[in-house]
């Protein structure tokens, strides 16, 4: 007889419990989140007029006396759960922002929309997928011997794809302060657009904002290569946003050029270091800027959606370019589950940060992420929704509103976080029957769209 493992002993323990029936009841509402917060505390609502008490809830006839909430983390490698409701909220963020909805009127459809992809440069040479892996100039050697190509055509999952063919040739110390300098230079990239545009019809630099907005939502998505790239949703407004129409210049032509030679144009200088000296970062010279047109005539609406959704939800982890948690020391760094280029990408992270000029950047700390601290989704203010919207309208629709001339008291306190092994394994399933169901729904409403 097969002995039970410890994970089903402790299902079996959870399952007899009597109050089992409401603790599968928190973990469903948390859609089987994978690592909970528990809190411990009471809500009290009160009528503000009367005094008198609407509704208390206390934790102390809960099981456990604490209530689970979800944990909300984006990255699906650290809870499935969560980053499903993250990638939905995030594909209706986007959305909105090209075709209206969550209080965006539906004419932002009709303004100047273009989908940016612009890459990192190349540091090196690497394995690449797809196509024979040889050589790009002549010579089949570098200078330490080692061959520029393998001469093999690898799978795009192939372990090897992304790694450095000679790893003293390769540039780590530029790779990860390109990464550590990224976001300086999305900043200085939609400036620059800002002023081409202005300057290409004539207007004051300074006056731009008078006449026209430029929004915007982006993703940060590392490559094979442990390089992040990005993908943007760019839009021509008017100055009040999406609310108002952009000016009779501003075309989707006039808004490719602008985006296009900003590209190629901004640099980021590093600050300089007796070690490094200062080096000149730029973006790399893939750069793609596809109209989005109303007509159908260019990349699909929701398409574009669905494809920054589903990269928000992913980390340097997924593609093995990283890990989930920061590094404490090196150890943490020989130990860490990753290929060699990237262990030696981390290892320059942890070498560059004990410079003190480079301490602002603070490289160890995100050794993790190979120095990349940027948010993986950033969008500008007027684009569209916000998260905190977007939840907060969840939240109205199961029926968690506030009334207006009601008190409401909350004590709440912190008491743990995660779930025993036999309880991982039960939140895990209800996780992946909610999944079924509303892959489900889905399908069967697309179906009866199509049938109409």
């Amino acid at each position: 007889m097969r002995q039970l493992s410890e994970t089903d002993r402790d299902a079996i323990r959870l399952a007899q419990d009597p109050q089992f029936p409401r603790w599968l009841a928190q973990v469903t509402a948390t859609g089987g989140c994978s690592h909970p917060v528990h809190l411990s505390g009471s809500t009290t609502t009160i009528d503000g007029t009367t005094g008198e008490i609407l509704h208390h809830y206390d934790t102390r006839a809960e099981p456990g006396e604490r209530l689970l909430v979800r944990c909300r983390n984006r990255r699906a490698t650290v809870c499935p759960a969560c980053s499903r409701l993250h990638a939905g909220d995030t594909f209706h963020l986007v959305r909105a922002g090209l075709l209206g909805g969550k209080n965006v009127p539906a004419t932002v459809r009709d303004r100047p929309r273009l989908f940016v992809t612009l890459t990192a440069p190349s540091f090196g040479p690497v394995h690449r997928a797809g196509e024979l892996c040889r050589p790009r100039r002549n010579g089949g050697a570098c200078e330490h011997g080692r061959p520029l190509g393998c001469g093999a055509v690898h799978a795009a999952d192939a372990p090897v794809v992304g790694r450095s063919l000679c790893p003293d040739c390769y540039n780590y110390t530029g790779h990860v302060l390109w990464h550590a300098h990224a976001s300086k230079l999305w900043d200085r990239f939609v400036i620059d657009v800002r002023r081409r545009l202005a300057s290409a019809v004539g207007l004051v630099q300074a006056r731009f904002a008078e006449r026209a907005r430029l929004s915007f939502a982006r993703v940060a998505e590392y490559q094979k290569r442990a390089a992040v790239h990005v993908h943007a949703v760019v839009r021509l407004d008017g100055p009040n946003g999406p609310a108002d129409e952009p000016p009779a210049w501003g075309t989707t032509g006039l808004l490719v050029d602008a985006v296009r030679a900003s590209a190629r144009r901004v640099v980021v200088r590093t600050p300089y270091s007796p070690a490094v000296g200062e080096l000149a970062l730029c973006w790399g010279a893939q750069i793609d800027a596809r109209p989005l047109r109303a007509n159908g005539d260019g990349p699909d609406d929701d398409a574009v959606a669905a494809y920054v959704a589903k990269y928000v939800t992913k980390g340097a982890s997924d593609i093995g370019a990283g890990t989930d948690h920061p590094l404490t020391n090196r150890t943490d760094i020989e130990s860490a589950p990753v290929s060699e280029h990237v262990r030696t990408l981390m290892r320059t992270c942890w070498r560059l940060g004990s410079l003190p000029e480079y301490a602002p950047l603070r490289l160890r700390t995100w050794a993790h992420t190979l120095g990349y601290r940027g948010h993986i989704l950033t969008k500008s203010r007027a684009y569209s929704t916000t998260y905190a919207a977007l939840r907060a309208e969840r939240a109205r629709h199961l029926g968690h509103v506030d009334m207006p001339d009601v008190v409401t008291e909350r004590h709440w306190r912190y008491v743990g976080s995660g779930h025993t092994p036999g309880a991982a394994l039960i939140a895990a399933g209800v996780a992946d029957d909610l999944a079924r169901n509303r892959e489900a729904a889905h399908n069967a409403f697309h179906q009866a769209e199509v049938g109409r």
